[in-house]
């Protein structure tokens, strides 16, 4: 933004909108540095919006101009946290990125089975019943345990 503007020029609300929407695209992709390059993308665009949001001015320190004339900090402030996290992010992102290539020479990420088999339900428009955890239904360790709510009920002197 310019100094004195009253509000954002059209050139940075177009950069904003294709940094956000690059990096949505590329943070679909199959391959983590692409991934990897969604997420700077994205963080950038979306500083970027936050920033537009100020109000542009003279720098924020007292004494130098009126109230009126500066710009807003909080939206610097804002950016500056959210600068520190994408680098975070983005630093986490990049030894997974290594990690992978380490161990598998490719950055690609896999499907595993359970994405497989609901792909292929998917085409058929069905749904899985069936208990792949390999223990059957009734040791299955994600299920509720009914035991304890029914000894409640037994002790209170209700019957389920």
């Amino acid at each position: 933004m310019t100094r004195g503007a009253t509000g954002p020029t059209l050139v940075l609300v177009i950069t904003v909108g294709v940094l956000v929407a690059t990096g949505g695209a590329l943070l679909l992709e199959r391959s983590l540095t692409r991934i990897l390059l969604g997420v700077i993308l994205l963080g950038n665009g979306v500083n970027l919006l936050i920033l537009l949001g100020g109000r542009s001015g003279a720098a924020p320190l007292v004494g130098t101009v009126s109230n009126g004339e500066m710009s807003d900090a909080l939206p610097q402030a804002m950016v500056l946290t959210a600068v520190v996290i994408t680098f975070g992010l983005t630093a986490f992102l990049l030894a997974v990125a290594y990690r992978s290539w380490h161990l598998s020479g490719d950055d690609e990420v896999q499907d595993d089975l359970e994405d497989r088999q609901v792909a292929r339900l998917a085409e058929r428009n069905e749904v899985s019943t069936a208990d792949l955890g390999g223990e059957g239904p009734d040791r299955d360790p994600e299920q509720v345990d009914p035991g304890p709510a029914l000894r409640r009920l037994r002790r209170r002197g209700k019957q389920p």
